[in-house]
């Protein structure tokens, strides 16, 4: 039983890391008004997909050893599906001044530092 714990735990333990992450990448790209395509947990074929009210696709995969937070970008064409509908309001990553590009790069580990201060606090 020991023998399957320990890689379970590092796997748990991994998801939840991964995903405040990418969560803090989300949260300051949507912040700043850029259109988010996709929001996965982890890389390889979905297992599990949802699109919500703003034409984010939010996926969970197969190898759980990381994620992304895909952004509408004018320099990668073809990256939106075509069931997502653009909006005239939608802002790429591209457009965006230099700060708040820098701000979502720091968004990620600015969330696993808070996740770090919640989980030391309980």
């Amino acid at each position: 039983m020991e023998l399957l714990q320990y890689p379970l735990a590092f796997i748990v333990t991994l998801g939840v890391l991964v995903t405040f992450h990418e969560l803090g990448h989300f949260v300051i790209a949507r912040w700043s008004g850029v259109k988010v395509v996709r929001f996965s947990v982890g890389f390889g074929r979905p297992l599990w997909s949802r699109i919500d009210r703003h034409g984010t696709e939010f996926v969970l995969a197969a190898i759980p050893l990381g994620g992304y937070v895909r952004m509408l970008d004018e320099r990668e064409p073809g990256v939106v599906a075509p069931a997502v509908p653009l909006s005239p309001d939608d802002v790429s990553h591209s457009a965006l001044s230099v700060w708040w590009r820098i701000a979502i790069a720091f968004g990620g580990p600015v969330a696993n530092f808070l996740l770090a201060i919640i989980v030391y606090w309980f």
